[in-house]
């Protein structure tokens, strides 16, 4: 981009000739302009000789003499047009000679097709509808700074049309999601963001006071218990396309705003879910790409179902050796240790493990796999297996190396689940959230329950290398 000396005198250039056009009676902010179509519109239904009135951004323009051509972009898609001093007014033709790339313009005239096979518009009359009184990043060759980029997401939008694409991506996939769901019958509810308690998660919540309550609250960290509320309510299915705040770090796969698909289904359970979240993967790639192989070559994914299935203690063992649960804890920590992990001083057993698996085996795991099985001591809000107590019935869909959708078989006996809670909150009994106890006790169906990271989950479909990457507008350090 230039620099700010060039780009002050940029300015100063679009400044005089918003003032030039304002004295030959164009308003610099016009008024709304009615349009025969948007401009996709105009070329899918293209049929020369018809009148159209268009508007759009001027992104090209370039005069020959008594003849101009300039692209117009709306946000649909390109159209160019063509001025001709012999049938344009000689003041609107001259006029159009002070305006600048990255105005808005609209125009009037009829559709025609030039030597050169382009679709276009023949422009008999046109009007100013905003001025840009800075350019477009660097005279449209593109947004390079990737900082400035995030900052500045606008730009980047008009800058670079792949960005713009993984955006219009994106917002396919939602819709996708809504649909498949919908099609079978769950309904979509939301739920306070606002909350007495932090729940749902593991996780550092923001807190805020509100002043009219006098009270401390937090941002949710995640609607889980609210929406298993509504299961004890009688709704059987829902979910909740809802933002998430946690108050931690930022990095490739994080960022302290979110957005989750929750849902819960009532008289399900994890082979429900799995299910479940195969079809929907499957049911957004084919409408967002047209088929479920994401990318070529080695490091293509294949989101084919079934996905495979791996047990967690498998895959601790397969990389930290066969032996490793039956380690002493001083043993393991050194062999953790070896292996690059910088451990807490006061993590027990279990910790050290899930180190291991978060640091070194899920990056790993790059073809979608359900991680099954996992420690129910790390669950508190989950079944047990039937067959070992130790670990939850739940699995972890791990795609490119991070966690897509956690899934469980939900704990729904009000007695243990008080239990469980009470042994994470470490005696602290204030920390409880007595109301959803006290709505588990009236009765909640057995369930099955999953989170989907949208952002992950747009990540992997549209090929994006950060979560930044798929946020329209990320968080990051201020200046």
């Amino acid at each position: 981009m230039s620099n700010e000396h060039d780009s002050d005198e940029y300015r100063e250039q679009r400044y005089r000739n918003m003032l030039a056009l304002a004295e030959r009676g164009y308003s610099p902010f016009g008024e709304a302009f009615a349009r025969t179509g948007r401009l996709a519109e105009l070329r899918e239904g293209f049929e020369e000789g018809r009148e159209v009135r268009a508007a759009g951004r001027l992104l090209t323009i370039r005069a020959m003499g008594k003849s101009i051509f300039a692209d117009l972009h709306d946000g649909s898609g390109r159209f160019q047009i063509y001025l001709s001093s012999k049938d344009l007014d000689a003041a609107a033709f001259e006029s159009f000679g002070l305006l600048d790339m990255g105005d808005h313009i609209g125009v009037t005239g009829r559709l025609f097709v030039t030597r050169m096979g382009e679709k276009s518009i023949h422009v008999s009359q046109w009007t100013l509808l905003a001025k840009a009184l800075r350019p477009l990043p660097e005279k449209w060759h593109g947004l390079k700074d990737t900082e400035q980029r995030y900052r500045q997401r606008y730009l980047d939008l008009v800058a670079n049309r792949e960005v713009r694409e993984r955006f219009d991506q994106r917002i396919a996939i939602v819709r996708a999601v809504r649909e498949f769901l919908q099609e079978r019958g769950y309904q979509e509810v939301e739920t306070p963001m606002l909350q007495s308690e932090a729940g749902g998660a593991a996780a550092r919540p923001f807190v805020t006071h509100y002043q009219a309550l006098g009270a401390d609250m937090v941002l949710r960290i995640a609607p889980e218990l609210y929406l298993k509320r509504l299961l004890v309510g009688g709704f059987d299915r829902v979910f909740e396309l809802n933002r998430n705040f946690r108050n931690e770090g930022l990095d490739r796969t994080h960022n302290p705003e979110f957005t989750m698909l929750e849902l819960y289904e009532a008289y399900g359970n994890l082979d429900t879910m799995r299910e479940l979240i195969q079809s929907l993967i499957v049911h957004a790639a084919m409408k967002v790409r047209g088929g479920t192989v994401i990318g070529t070559g080695e490091e293509a994914l294949d989101l084919t179902p079934p996905f495979r299935e791996a047990a967690y203690r498998d895959l601790v063992k397969e990389r930290m050796g066969a032996d490793w649960f039956d380690l002493p804890l001083p043993a393991a920590r050194e062999r953790a240790a070896a292996a690059g992990l910088d451990l807490a001083p006061d993590w027990d057993h279990l910790l050290v493990t899930h180190e291991v698996y978060e640091k070194l085996i899920e990056k790993t795991l790059r073809q979608p796999t359900f991680v099954t099985r996992v420690p129910a001591r790390l669950i508190p809000l989950a079944r047990v297996c039937q067959d070992d107590p130790e670990c939850a019935d739940v699995f972890e869909l791990v795609i490119a190396g991070q966690e897509i959708a956690p899934a469980y078989t939900e704990l729904n006996d009000p007695v243990e689940q008080r239990r469980r809670l009470e042994a994470q909150a470490g005696g602290e009994t204030g920390k409880l959230d007595e109301a959803f106890l006290e709505a588990l006790e009236h009765g909640m169906p057995p369930a099955g329950g999953m989170g989907v990271g949208i952002d992950r989950l747009v990540m992997v479909l549209t090929g994006a290398e950060a979560i930044r990457d798929v946020i329209l507008f990320p968080q990051l350090r201020q200046k």
